[in-house]
């Protein structure tokens, strides 16, 4: 008997411990030594992120010789002082970004591309124009690297990582009841219990992050109530969020000695000061303006578009694609156009 439940013993802990993460992991030292600054990598995990991660070949560059798109085709309202061959080779880049299985057809009426009945030829239209803004204008944070509509899209027709305003979760249960916007496990924060909605706040509106507060029960003035516990919850839920998008900890931009010490950060979190606020701008300037354009089943539960946030580009790397520098193959793609 004794030596039944010694095996029953032995094969609940084999069973317990098969859920385990197992070695090796892999540390890289970030900050200065002493400090605990490091980066924990699985090596596993990178593995299956690498060939996600890959950035398409470029097509051969076309020559800018011959009539412009605009004086060929009717209805070119961007990208039209491209030359045909220039404007072909992006339109075909752009079906294999976004719509591979449906090719031009997903924004084109194949009997009359002038057509503008597709709504998502319209949105694709301004999402050019976003592309260019981002490249041109948040150069703190996207460098000279930059991005085209594969950053987000991979092929898929509307990027894997965008969000909307959560539906209502008042009452979870009579036991439960006023969730207050968290206290339920979440993918948005991480599966953690912090607030579900990190983003309206700061990626939509422009509520300032604040965690140590200057007064102890701040509640007047500029910043009532942005220094609470529960405010200092949300940047949490925010902080998780960035975090879990670009695959890394808390020390990636931070010294965790002291969280809001600029002095003592590294340079990665001045980028992702300019990510938080270009994401900002993004979903004020673009995406919110296009809610008309968008069938009712493409909004959310309160009606709103579907908006970027950091993972729509990073999807789990500390940069999007980790780093290959697609724009430089699409000079069209690196200025906004003039009017």
């Amino acid at each position: 008997m004794k030596n039944v439940i010694k095996t029953m013993l032995c094969l609940g802990a084999a069973l317990l411990l098969s859920g385990c993460e197992r070695p090796p992991i892999a540390t890289v030292q970030t900050g200065y030594r002493g400090t605990g600054m490091e980066q924990v990598y699985n090596p596993r995990t990178l593995a299956q992120q690498a060939p996600l991660n890959e950035a398409p070949v470029a097509p051969e560059a076309a020559s800018a010789d011959g009539p412009k798109a605009k004086d060929v085709y009717k209805n070119v309202q961007v990208l039209g002082d491209l030359s045909v061959g220039q404007f072909a080779r992006h339109m075909t880049s752009i079906a294999q970004w976004v719509a591979p299985d449906v090719g031009c057809s997903y924004c084109h009426n194949p009997q009359n591309f002038a057509d503008d009945s597709k709504y998502t030829k319209v949105v694709a239209r301004r999402m050019i124009q976003m592309t260019q803004h981002v490249n041109q204008d948040w150069k703190a944070h996207v460098s000279e690297t930059g991005v085209t509509c594969y950053t987000c899209h991979r092929g898929n027709h509307i990027p894997k990582n965008v969000w909307t305003a959560p539906k209502d979760r008042k009452y979870a249960s009579s036991l439960l009841g006023d969730l207050a916007g968290q206290n339920l496990a979440s993918k948005e924060a991480g599966l953690t219990s912090l607030p579900f909605d990190p983003f309206s706040s700061y990626l939509l509106d422009n509520k300032a992050i604040r965690v140590n507060g200057q007064e102890a029960m701040a509640g007047v003035g500029a910043y009532a109530n942005r220094a609470s516990l529960k405010q200092t919850e949300h940047t949490y839920s925010l902080m998780v969020h960035m975090s879990e998008s670009l695959g890394v900890n808390c020390t990636y931009c931070h010294n965790t000695r002291n969280f809001a010490s600029w002095e003592e950060s590294r340079p990665q979190r001045v980028t992702a000061w300019h990510g938080i606020r270009m994401a900002r701008d993004l979903n004020n300037e673009y995406m919110t303006p296009l809610t008309s354009q968008f069938p009712t089943e493409r909004l959310g539960p309160h009606g709103d578009v579907a908006k970027v946030n950091c993972s729509t580009c990073h999807q789990g790397a500390f940069k999007p694609l980790y780093g290959a520098a697609m724009a430089k193959d699409f000079p069209e793609l690196l200025t906004l156009a003039k009017p």
